[in-house]
C-alpha cells in the first residue's frame, strides 16, 4: 500500500529468478511506465526486467538512496530472498499496487505496456542501472 512517503526503492524483475534490477525515485508510477516503455536504453530494455515485484518508502531522499546502494552490494540470495518474503510468487505489484483499481482489472500480463499515461510528462533519466543478472 502507497503512503505519503515521496521516495521509493524498487525491484523489477524480468521472471521468477531472473534478471533484477533495482532503482530509486520519487515518482514511482513515472518511473514504471519508463521501464516498461524502454524510453531510456540500458540494462531493463536489454535485459526485459519490467515486472515490479518489490518496493519500499522512504520519506526523505538520503534514506532511499543509502537503502538503493545496501541492497545493490547484496548477494544475489539475499535480494532474492528480500522479494520472496514479501512476494512470494514474485506477482506485477504495479497492477495491484500503483494503478487505481479500474485500471487495473483492464490490463493485460504482457510485457512491455504500450499506451498513454499520465506519467509521461517532463522524462528525466534518474541515473540507476546495475543489477543481478540471475540463470
Amino acid at each position: 500500500m502507497i503512503t505519503n512517503a515521496r521516495f521509493f526503492v524498487y525491484l523489477l524483475a524480468s521472471r521468477k529468478y531472473g534478471a533484477i534490477y533495482v532503482g530509486v525515485t520519487g515518482n514511482l508510477p513515472k518511473r514504471i511506465y519508463i521501464h516498461r516503455e524502454a524510453l531510456i536504453p540500458g540494462f531493463s530494455s536489454r535485459y526485459k526486467t519490467y515486472r515490479l515485484v518489490y518496493f519500499e518508502q522512504h520519506a526523505d531522499p538520503r534514506s532511499a538512496i543509502t537503502r538503493e546502494k545496501q541492497i545493490k552490494k547484496w548477494r544475489r540470495e539475499w535480494t532474492i530472498a528480500l522479494i520472496e518474503e514479501n512476494n512470494p510468487d514474485w506477482d506485477d505489484l504495479y497492477d495491484e499496487q500503483l494503478l487505481p483499481s479500474t485500471e487495473a482489472s483492464h490490463t493485460t500480463r504482457s510485457f512491455p505496456r504500450k499506451r498513454e499515461s499520465p506519467f509521461c510528462g517532463g522524462l528525466r533519466h534518474a541515473g540507476h542501472r546495475l543489477l543481478l543478472r540471475g540463470g
